[in-house]
């Protein structure tokens, strides 16, 4: 087997069954671990994978700017909102923070929807405008163009004197094993204040982000109470449903 082929077929693995290991690898591709191991190093230095102790992982969705992920997967971000609208009753304090399927949610809420909605998304704010009967508390801080929301020690002070029944997570990666992550120190400091003033807590993933993971760990998965995102792997399912996170 040419080593182009090999790498093919590592990449294929990986994409449906989220992480591989070298051993395993080496078994089923017969050839040596120290061959194995070779792959991953070629394919984690061009961006394809991320290499981790006994094995590999892969790699989600590129970071990309907010306006150039609204236009992703809208369809597949409609039906997961579509499904999170179920889990939002009247009169909730809901937290919701950046994410293009978070705005998705937003967009489809009930004009007589009555609640209280705190963002620290000014495009989740300006989405709310019209609903009259939706108190919109706007979180300040320093806006982090990137992913449209502000950051910074005046989001989490502001966010200490607040109690949320929901807080609808926006989740750039997720892994059982790792945890949710994000790209940024400061995001995620905002992010782990959020999750600990929340009563539940509810993320919506489409599969592309299942099974990766970024620089900075925000919490482990058990902190979710609902996960909302498209079919998934039946083994990767239990190991949710074993940390007692409802998969939908």
């Amino acid at each position: 087997m040419l080593k182009e082929e090999r790498q093919q077929i590592i990449l294929k693995i990986l994409n449906e069954e989220q992480k591989v290991i070298a051993s395993d690898l080496s078994q089923r591709l017969e050839v040596s671990e120290d061959t194995i191991r070779r792959d991953l190093k070629e394919l984690d230095n061009i961006g394809l994978i991320r290499r981790v102790h006994r094995g590999a992982l892969r790699i989600g969705p590129p970071v990309v700017d907010f306006s150039t992920r609204q236009h992703m997967l809208n369809e597949v971000k409609t039906k997961l909102a579509a499904k999170a609208l179920e889990y939002i009753n009247e009169d909730m304090v809901i937290l919701i923070d950046g994410g293009t399927t978070n705005l998705n949610l937003v967009n489809q809420l009930p004009l007589t929807l009555k609640a209280t909605i705190i963002t620290n998304s000014p495009p989740i704010a300006m989405a709310l405008s019209n609903h009259e009967q939706i108190e919109v508390i706007m979180i300040g801080g320093t806006l982090f163009k990137e992913s449209m929301v502000n950051l910074g020690i005046d989001t989490v002070d502001a966010l200490n004197n607040m109690r949320a029944d929901l807080y609808i997570m926006g989740i750039h990666k997720i892994d059982p094993s790792i945890g949710i992550t994000v790209p940024s120190l400061s995001e995620a400091s905002v992010k782990r204040k959020m999750v600990s003033i929340s009563n539940e807590i509810l993320g919506m993933v489409t599969s592309d982000k299942l099974g990766t993971f970024s620089n900075h760990i925000i919490t482990p998965t058990n902190v979710l109470t609902y996960l909302i995102t498209e079919d998934v792997n039946p083994d990767i399912k239990k190991l949710y449903d074993s940390q007692q996170v409802t998969v939908i």
